[in-house]
């Protein structure tokens, strides 16, 4: 049954190019033709000890990809596709797995290790393998420490792959005891120790039982603990990450060992290496994450229900924790500010920093301003940049009241730190500091601005300075300037102390994105984010130099469809720049588009505009068709019915985008459009509508595309129902049962995470709105009984969602907007349906009662409707 591949698995790594394309045509062809025969010679190579090393792990590499894939779809099928095999098959090449787990070549037992981790995650939920765990964990004590670190690193994949309700509690048990065991100080092996800690840190969500007892929680506590202190950095590492993982996934049983734990890893970030250091400062970087949910769920006000209360872990290590953060603020590296992606114990240590800013609220504010002060003004620029970060840090979490006192004092201070201090990293950090202040402390709802017709020249002075400065410094004072013109957006149109300088400042940012250097550390993307933003905040008064800004852009956008014979790196850089544009030009076509004087100016240029997107996308660049999608969006908006001129170029791009399943962003983005083409175009639609409805349906019954992107399609149902009115009927017979499946598998959410049930959300959502708009568009047409069959289906899912009890505001407002819809069209046809529905009148009262005005005001006209119906 097995082939001898050794040879063909060779030649596929083979340096030749045809010698490597025909073994991996040999491969294909193999796969093709005999897949149980082809499966169990790759097992069988794998687990040969004989065979040469290189062979047995593409072997064992081409087995995992064909049990798993990253696309949900592909990997579905290719779990069903092993299902399907010959059990006896299935047995053999299960068999040879774990035997090279007793392999003496790390590299073979590696993979094999792998391979049965996704093999089990097919298996295991359909009760099929049920003695993979007992195999595992026979007699683990007396085999030799290769084997035993094989069997950790297997369970410890295995718990990555299935979730914990597929393994029987007396099985975790006895895994758990082998982890830890594995984990235990007497353990000598460290690449054993090694993989029992990194084991049981993937195995903690199966241990929610062992967590409730305390002996059992109090030995496992103290082997992670002592695995802290092992010689090895790595297990050390290990051990850390298992505490962070417990301190999210058992907050609510930390009590007892806190004061530990605070111990240990205080002097695992004062003494230890930086992996080590690292993961120490992320525990109580998870502790403010975990205690900030849970105020912010909860306001602060335990009442006996809550289900964690919050143990203020965080404001009571306050004296302790906050001098072990600010000490990490020294250890900078030299060359961090050029690396975008930099992470080090300084970051780190800031970072938690503002998370327990945001815990604690005013109280960090007295612990930390007495280092500000001493380091500010030191000669040595660690001290000076530590300052700078440490006060950056705690701008989020405490009251304005408490921190506007200090900000008007410091911002003289940094605007003229970012000018004129000699050193590139503490200009860095005053740069993003000052976008802080401005993010938090800035803005229409603050009682004392602190900026002022006085500074503000000042200000804008020295952000356009700095923008000339390096890079990452000039990267940081466009970022300031983003928060500083969001913080006047909803400024009295006559007040914004920008306005005066807006020309200068979008002349400032287009220089920006001409530098040579504009591509190093996001320049170029940060000074567009910020026209976009100084754009979108300014007031009538420079809507002429705004459109001033058009033919500009457009230029631009031009040159970069112009150029030819570009090396791939070229091309890629040029797509970005595209996106940058298409985006640009979104924000000024919506501000322009917004009032009748300057939309009416604006015209003139929509037909060089939509000609400059559609040539856009002949890119290949997904980021460039997103952006000129939402563009084209954006213009819909603004032309209105007048866009029906573009219907016809514009609809074959309209379905190449309906049709991108693999870049679904795409995709969701282009139902959003004809959404806004159904509303501006209205009837002037129909010509296209066939087509939109077969894409659309054939999107929603495709496995291979993003389920994000179902629900919008559903919404846009309703956009093309209001706007066809009742020629909609022909599509009713393929949108109806559509609808009513997805709302049968909506209405039951229990048991499933918080993710799943968000996603629900929007697809009950989406759902309704289709409806809503079915409904609305019918409405006053001769044809509305057509939808009457449908009436006791839309009842009875309202109803269902009205039990679970689990639906967020907006669905509430959509779901009591549905009823008052289904009441208004079909009148007291439908009036005695409603009246027998088992929970219409109770969600009517409640919302009638809702804190939420729109809710509220939603019910009034609903009642109204629904008296009118039921001829109450």
């Amino acid at each position: 049954m097995a082939m001898e591949v050794t040879q063909i698995l060779l030649n596929a790594q083979a340096v030749d190019g045809n010698v490597r394309k025909h073994a991996e045509d040999s491969l294909r062809q193999f796969q093709e033709q005999n897949l149980p025969s082809f499966l169990f010679s790759l097992a069988g190579e794998l687990a040969n000890d004989e065979k040469p090393v290189e062979s047995r792990k593409l072997a064992g590499l081409i087995l995992k990809n064909a049990l798993d894939a990253k696309e949900q779809h592909r990997k579905f099928e290719l779990g069903q596709r092993w299902l399907s095999l010959d059990p006896s098959v299935k047995a053999q090449i299960r068999a040879c797995l774990l035997k090279t787990l007793s392999s003496p070549a790390h590299d073979a037992q590696s993979t094999a290790s792998q391979v049965v981790a996704k093999l089990a995650g097919i298996e295991l939920p359909l009760k099929q393998w049920p003695e993979l765990i007992e195999a595992l964990l026979s007699n683990n004590n007396q085999l030799p420490p290769h084997t035993r670190q094989a069997t950790l690193e297997t369970l410890g994949y295995i718990c990555e792959e299935v979730s914990p309700d597929v393994i029987e509690q007396d099985q975790v048990n006895k895994m758990l005891t082998a982890v830890v065991q594995g984990m235990n100080s007497t353990e000598t092996n460290n690449d054993v120790r090694l993989a029992a800690t990194r084991a049981l840190h993937n195995a903690l969500g199966f241990a929610q039982a062992n967590f409730s007892n305390d002996m059992e929680r109090d030995y496992i506590v103290r082997v992670v603990c002592e695995a802290t202190l092992s010689p090895e950095v790595k297990i050390r590492q290990a051990a850390f990450e298992c505490l962070v993982s417990i301190s999210s996934t058992y907050y609510e049983k930390l009590a007892p060992y806190i004061q530990d734990i605070f111990s240990i890893t205080a002097k695992a970030v004062k003494e230890d290496e930086e992996p080590v250091a690292l993961q120490a400062i992320e525990f109580w970087s998870s502790i403010c994450d975990e205690e900030i949910d849970i105020l912010e769920e909860y306001g602060g006000e335990f009442t006996g229900d809550s289900s964690i209360p919050c143990f203020y872990f965080i404001k009571q290590a306050l004296p302790a924790l906050i001098p072990l953060l600010l000490e990490t603020l020294l250890k900078q590296e030299e060359d961090q500010d050029q690396d975008e992606v930099a992470w080090n114990v300084a970051m780190a240590g800031g970072t938690c920093l503002g998370l327990v800013a945001r815990t604690v609220g005013d109280d960090v504010v007295p612990l930390v301003m007495p280092f500000i002060e001493e380091n500010i003004t030191k000669p040595d620029w660690r001290q000076r940049e530590a300052a700078t970060y440490a006060f950056g840090s705690i701008l989020e979490g405490p009251s304005p009241d408490k921190l506007m006192p200090l900000v008007n004092v410091a911002l003289n201070f940094m605007l003229n730190a970012l000018t004129n201090d000699p050193n590139n990293h503490v200009k860095d950090t005053t740069g993003w500091t000052l976008g802080r202040i401005f993010e938090f402390l800035h803005g229409s709802t603050l009682e004392t601005p602190i900026i002022t017709q006085a500074n503000c020249q000042q200000i804008i002075t020295v952000l356009l300075q700095s923008m000339k400065d390096v890079p990452n410094v000039a990267e940081k004072a466009c970022g300031a300037l983003y928060f500083l013109a969001q913080g006047f957006e909803d400024a009295e149109p006559s007040s914004s102390p920008l306005t005066p300088f807006f020309q200068e400042i979008a002349q400032a940012l287009l220089d920006v994105t001409h530098r040579e250097d504009a591509g190093e550390s996001r320049l170029r993307t940060a000074a567009y984010e910020a026209l976009n933003e100084v754009v979108r905040c300014s007031t009538d008064e420079t809507a002429p130099l705004v459109m001033q800004l058009v033919p500009v852009i457009m230029m631009e956008l031009h040159q970069t469809l112009e150029a030819q014979k570009l090396s791939a790196d070229e091309r890629e850089k040029q797509n970005e720049l595209q996106g940058l544009l298409c985006g640009c030009l979104q924000v000024i076509i919506q501000k322009l588009g917004s009032s009748e004087p300057t939309k009416y100016v604006f015209m003139q240029y929509a037909d060089q505009l939509m000609g400059l997107f559609l040539r856009v996308f002949a890119s290949k660049s997904a980021t460039a068709h997103e952006e000129a999608m939402l563009a084209i969006g954006a213009l819909v908006y603004s032309t209105g019915s007048d866009f029906a001129k573009y219907m016809t170029e514009f609809y074959k791009y309209l379905e190449m985008g309906l049709q991108n399943f693999e870049d679904y962003q795409v995709c969701a983005i282009t139902v959003g459009v004809v959404g806004d083409v159904c509303r501006a175009l209205e009837d002037k639609v129909l010509p296209y509508c066939d087509g939109i409805m077969t894409h659309l349906l054939k999107d929603l019954s495709s496995n291979q595309l993003h389920r994000s992107v179902k629900p919008p399609i559903f919404s846009c149902f309703g956009d093309l129902a209001l706007a066809i009115g009742e020629n909609f009927e022909k599509y009713l017979m393929y949108a109806m049962p559509m609808l009513q499946s997805a709302a049968e598998l909506s209405a039951h959410t229990s048991g499933v995470d918080d993710d799943m049930i968000e996603y629900t959300n929007t697809l009950r959502n989406g759902i309704m709105e289709a409806y809503s708009g079915i409904l609305q568009g019918f409405k006053g047409s001769p044809k509305t009984q057509l939808l009457m069959p449908y009436a006791p289906h839309v009842l009875q899912f309202l109803d269902s969602l009205y039990i679970e009890k689990d639906m967020d505001d907006l669905v509430i407002k959509t779901a009591i907007g549905l009823l008052g819809d289904l009441a208004d069209t079909l009148g007291s046809a439908v009036g005695p349906l409603i009246l027998q529905s088992m929970s219409a009148k109770e969600f009517l009262n409640e919302c009638l009662m809702s804190d939420d005005p729109s809710i509220k005001e939603s019910a009034e006209w609903v009642k109204i409707a629904i008296s009118r119906a039921t001829n109450f």
